[in-house]
């Protein structure tokens, strides 16, 4: 393995991944500076902002699909999403043929608060994206789509059972 500018291939790879948790460190820190805007708990901020996130892609999410987005028991569920509804800032609709399907939007009052919210962070990650080419964006999806889907399958399968004794659900000892 050569050694070039970027030092050792083990190196750039350890860059890539403290890389990607100071990310995910700062992301999550910026969900709950917007729960305590809202005046929310940082959960309930997160269901909002994943429901959010889903309208805007087109794709409105339902109690189940939130249910496993914030890795909530369905009752937690539906307690989370009446405190949201009671505040005003979801309505939950029956938008599918079949009736018994609840759709989960935001409400009239809380997207600008949200825009105004998520605005600079917009602003700021569309200015930092438009410095690299459609292939460097390209090549960098494909590495997020990849990782991603690594993570889903070691939530899937090692890390199914949260239970102490380590990830394979094996006694410490």
């Amino acid at each position: 393995m050569a050694e070039d500018e970027f030092g050792s291939m083990e190196a750039q790879r350890d860059r890539l991944m403290e890389g990607l948790r100071a990310f995910g460190a700062n992301y999550t820190d910026f969900t709950q500076r917007f729960a305590a805007w809202l005046g929310l708990h940082s959960t309930d901020a997160a269901a909002l902002a994943d429901i959010l996130y889903a309208e805007d892609q087109g794709n409105p999410l339902s109690p189940a699909r939130l249910s496993e987005r914030v890795s909530l028991s369905s009752g937690a569920t539906t307690a989370l999403l009446n405190r949201l509804e009671a505040a005003g800032h979801i309505v939950r609709s029956r938008e599918h043929t079949d009736r018994r399907i609840v759709t989960l939007r935001s409400s009239p009052a809380i997207r600008p608060r949200a825009e105004e919210f998520f605005a600079p962070y917009t602003e700021r990650m569309t200015a930092e994206m438009s410095q690299y080419t459609r292939a460097q964006l390209k090549d960098f999806e494909d590495f997020i789509h990849h990782l991603r889907g690594t993570m889903d399958s070691l939530l899937a399968d090692e890390y199914r059972d949260p239970r102490p004794g380590g990830p394979s659900g094996h006694e410490a000892g």
